[in-house]
């Protein structure tokens, strides 16, 4: 309930300062354009390090209460807001009214909708079966989100592996496929997609990723089956027979939720400012939507079943929490690039590509999305590299499609080379030792992922970003 609690009132918060802005703005500024002095990056930077460092440290305990995440973020969003609000209002309404509320009530929606699904049964743990579980997983998590199809099909398959002594690696790759790599096609696939979408990228722009995720995902899913049939060779004869005896059917409950969840995809794509409805065109029409659709998915789900599933409002009111911070505190940096972008020296995709995905690697690939993309619009915008390439995006966020694609794909797919990558990365991680799997350290993660993400990650780049 605390956490609910304090999703609650995070929404309640950004709404309010949505509806503020604009009156507390009115005695100090006019709506200038300004450039932000760069120190004011500094904020940004301190919310992404303590993001990245502190879950590392002997304060981790006192970072995994959420409210502690919401004072560190509101301190670092604090100057930022006051700066904004001194000079140019329109940015922190912009941020809050366009961004960071529908891009959490997405993530919510997604989320405690796909908490009313479960799956129940137990297969055969054969190298087959461990490898369909995870194609299957990562096809749905375009479609449901990296974290809705992370906690749909994590426990389902731990309990079809909990008789092998051999799991470490299952865990991996699922963490590989499902929670980072699957949601390229669509934006509600990825948290950094849907920021490309709120900026003004095509719903289906997306889907052309295709080219690059087909044969990345197969070749992961081939080097899976193969590892995966060296480690079922290695279980005893014992094992593999209580595996068999334990075989149940698999059922699914609260099948309704797909209905739901199709409603939410539904709004992202009609229920905007560019629909031919009238009121669809209304702001936070979609958002209202899709709360609507998270209540009827509680009150036509089964009883029981998120308790079954273990489910809590933990995970997005973290994300939430560190969102607000992170949507303030981004907004110098992100001004900036925009126009000073060029200078970075970043002007290839192949550049784009590594940039975006070792940044999103270690930091969060959200922001890190966004920063790399407004350097690109900015780029294109003076003329720089990449202005003569097709501009995708709306405004000044034109962004030359080269480069978006390489932005696109460094960051969802590199935010599974460490567990701080990606949301769910940490979750899956978390789940899986509650099944009593030992996971290896954040180091020793890294050590699976550069064996067999980075070199794949090396040919992607010779074929489609030399």
């Amino acid at each position: 309930m605390k956490k609910l609690a304090l999703f609650k009132t995070l929404l309640l918060v950004c709404i309010l300062m949505s509806l503020a802005t604009p009156v507390l703005a009115a005695e100090s500024g006019h709506g200038e354009a300004h450039v932000p002095p760069l120190w004011l990056v500094s904020f940004f930077v301190v919310l992404i390090l303590a993001i990245a460092i502190l879950p590392l440290t002997p304060a981790h305990h006192w970072w995994e209460n959420n409210w502690n995440r919401l004072l560190v973020a509101v301190a670092c969003g604090l100057y930022p807001t006051i700066y904004y609000l001194q000079h140019d209002w329109h940015v922190l309404e912009h941020a809050m009214v366009v961004e960071y509320i529908p891009f959490i009530v997405l993530l919510g929606a997604l989320y405690m909708i796909a908490g009313g699904i479960r799956l129940t049964g137990d297969l055969e743990a054969s190298p087959i079966v461990n490898t369909t579980f995870i194609a299957v997983g990562t096809a749905l998590a375009s479609f449901i989100g990296t974290t809705g199809a992370s906690m749909l099909l994590i426990r389902p398959i731990l309990q079809t592996n909990r008789e092998r002594k051999h799991r470490v690696h299952t865990v991996i790759f699922f963490i590989f496929l499902v929670s980072n790599i699957g949601g390229s096609l669509l934006p509600i696939g990825d948290p950094p997609l849907f920021l490309g979408y709120l900026a003004g990228i095509p719903f289906f722009w997306t889907l052309g990723l295709w080219k690059i995720w087909l044969p990345l995902c197969l070749t992961m899913l081939l080097i899976y089956f193969l590892l995966d049939t060296y480690y079922h060779k290695k279980e005893s004869p014992r094992m593999k027979e209580w595996d068999h005896e334990a075989v149940r059917p698999m059922r699914v409950e609260g099948l309704i939720n797909f209905v739901w969840l199709a409603g939410v995809v539904a709004c992202v794509i009609f229920v905007n400012q560019n629909s031919s409805i009238e009121l669809f065109q209304k702001t936070f029409m979609r958002e209202g939507i899709m709360v609507l659709l998270v209540a009827l998915s509680y009150l036509t789900s089964p009883k029981g079943v998120r308790k079954a599933n273990r489910f809590t409002m933990h995970p997005i009111a973290e994300v939430a929490a560190l969102f607000l911070g992170i949507f303030v505190a981004v907004q110098p940096a992100l001004a900036l690039l925009s126009i000073r972008g060029g200078e970075l020296g970043v002007d290839t995709t192949m550049e784009f590509f590594w940039g975006t995905g070792i940044l999103s690697a270690f930091l969060d690939n959200a922001p890190t999305y966004l920063v790399f993309f407004k350097t690109a619009a900015g780029m294109a915008a003076a003329g720089g590299p990449g202005a003569e390439q097709v501009l995708i995006g709306t405004g000044i966020d034109k962004v030359p499609e080269l480069f978006l694609v390489a932005i696109s794909a460094g960051a969802v797919f590199m935010g599974a080379m460490t567990y701080i990558g990606n949301g769910p990365n940490f979750m899956v991680k978390a789940i899986a030792e509650e099944a009593g799997i030992r996971m290896p350290s954040f180091g020793g993660y890294m050590k699976w992922s550069c064996l067999f993400l980075l070199p794949v990650f090396v040919v992607l780049t010779l074929i489609f970003f030399g």
